[in-house]
């Protein structure tokens, strides 16, 4: 285990990212596009060393690291590199306005916030760590990078790696436990990115908040799945017991729970079954582990407190932090299996149709995602028009986050701001709005302006005319007297 960062070793890393910023290095393209490729050798050279810290933490077979963590990563410096220069440029806006369009230009510059802290999360070390990471080199920024200590194999290997291959005047990586983090948070940072439960959100924020820093925290909450009587019955099942197994279930994007209509609840509870002793039965070696005896108490006590059916699994091992997969049914919403986000390999069933199930979901916060399993396109409709959530996938689990070009996020309590592809960039970037106007001449079409005011100007102040008419109903603001959500939504 690799001791912490110090107090004083804190200070001068600190003071030194502010004293590269101030330079103005980080601002050129030449210097981003430099730090992103060598943090691509850095994956690339690693790969192997990457998977090997995750399985030590994780006890993840080496597979699920190269399919899903390394690739979002690698995917995600790509997409940077190729479009860094169009993004850095700016923009002119939109509609300039009659001032802006002629007697001066208007352009919306991107410049970076300075120095950001990111502060990632256990249960994906270095995709919550590297893909904002991205984003803030991108975008021109000095960083500090703070991994989980609970994730120590891969906090030591970040913290040994990140200094040979990057601009350590301008990334550096410190580590600690919360009382490192409390220290840490007491500076002021020019942006704060952090990864991981709503409790320390709270600390976060409310740490930024006296410095005025602007956050993204990317948090979770109850991730509900829907699953309608007009589901396919055998293919919902599959993909559900298999992304509750996916880390371990030890995902801010994972199922929490799912609500199954009661005319279709045993096929898919025998369904269900089927699938999840396919995916682990005589494969436990393989699997995951929970990541500390503190979070395998946790859950423990919250099955030791469930007045559920468990129909599948059961069996645990404090020793190996081990919790076989389970599936519990006769679950309600009082049950202590829904009282907090599960974070662990169990399936609680909870028997509901679609309208008891969203007068469930609605007063609770809203999760990052949200799951509709379907075939009516009316259901579907129906359910996203009351709810929200951070995002949604149909008929299927996580994949909404998988979409490099959209915005992944919370929404409430699972987080506020959002990043992927030019999102991230954005969500780094100041947007600074430049006004040069034009000299002497345009003087006679603003005289206007100058004081002491005429009402016989009145005349030659722009105007703005309404494009839409008086008598018009709220009716007529519906195109073909179609819903939104028939041309905006297509499922």
């Amino acid at each position: 285990m690799a001791s912490f960062t110090s107090p004083d070793e804190f200070e001068k890393a600190y003071s030194t990212l502010h004293a590269t910023f101030a330079t103005g290095i980080t601002k050129s393209i030449q210097w981003r596009k430099w730090q992103l490729k060598q943090l691509w050798w850095m994956i690339d050279d690693n790969e192997d060393a990457f998977c090997d810290a995750l399985h030590q933490d994780l006890h993840r077979h080496s597979f699920e690291s190269r399919a899903v963590e390394i690739p979002s990563v690698k995917s995600g410096i790509i997409e940077m590199l190729d479009n860094l220069e169009k993004w850095a440029k700016g923009e002119a806006p939109p509609d300039p306005g009659f001032f802006f369009g002629t007697i001066g230009k208007a352009w919306i510059r991107k410049e970076p916030l300075g120095v950001a802290l990111i502060i990632g999360a256990w249960n994906f070390p270095v995709a919550t760590i590297f893909p904002p990471a991205v984003a803030a080199i991108a975008a021109g920024n000095c960083l500090m990078l703070k991994p989980s200590e609970l994730s120590g194999a891969t906090q030591n290997l970040l913290a040994e790696l990140v200094p040979k291959y990057l601009d350590t005047s301008a990334i550096t990586v410190v580590t600690g436990g919360p009382s490192e983090t409390g220290f840490i948070l007491e500076h002021k940072f020019n942006h704060i990115f952090y990864t991981g439960g709503s409790k320390v959100g709270r600390i976060i924020a409310g740490a930024a908040a006296k410095h005025l820093t602007p956050v993204v925290l990317e948090l979770g909450g109850q991730a509900p799945a829907i699953v309608t009587k007009s589901a396919d019955i055998d293919l919902t099942a599959k993909r559900l017991a298999n992304t509750k197994l996916f880390n371990y279930g030890q995902v801010c994007l994972n199922v929490n729970h799912v609500f199954v209509d009661s005319t279709i609840h045993d096929e898919f509870v025998e369904r269900t079954i089927y699938w999840m002793k396919q995916f682990s039965q005589d494969k436990t070696d393989g699997l995951p582990r929970i990541i500390n005896e503190r979070h395998f108490d946790r859950i423990n006590r919250l099955l030791e407190g469930t007045k559920g059916k468990t129909v599948y699994g059961g069996s645990v091992d404090r020793s190996q932090k081990f919790i076989h997969p389970m599936i519990v049914t006769n679950v309600d919403v009082a049950d202590s299996l829904i009282s907090e986000e599960l974070f662990a390999p169990i399936l609680p069933i909870i028997k509901a149709d679609v309208s008891a199930a969203l007068s469930t979901i609605k007063p609770m916060p809203h999760p990052l995602a949200l799951y509709i399993f379907s075939k009516s396109k009316a259901e579907i409709d129906y359910i996203l028009d009351n709810t929200n959530s951070g995002g949604v996938t149909i008929n299927d689990a996580m994949f909404h986050a998988g979409v490099p070009s959209a915005p992944f996020g919370g929404v409430g309590e699972s987080g506020y701001g959002a990043f992927h592809g030019k999102y991230g960039f954005d969500a780094f970037s100041h947007d600074r709005t430049v006004v040069t106007m034009a000299g002497r001449w345009v003087e006679s079409l603003l005289s206007w302006r100058y004081q002491p005011w005429d009402m016989k100007n009145v005349g030659k102040l722009p105007t703005t005319k309404a494009t839409f008419k008086r008598g018009e109903t709220m009716q007529d603001q519906l195109v073909g007297g179609s819903n939104w959500t028939d041309t905006n939504c297509p499922v």
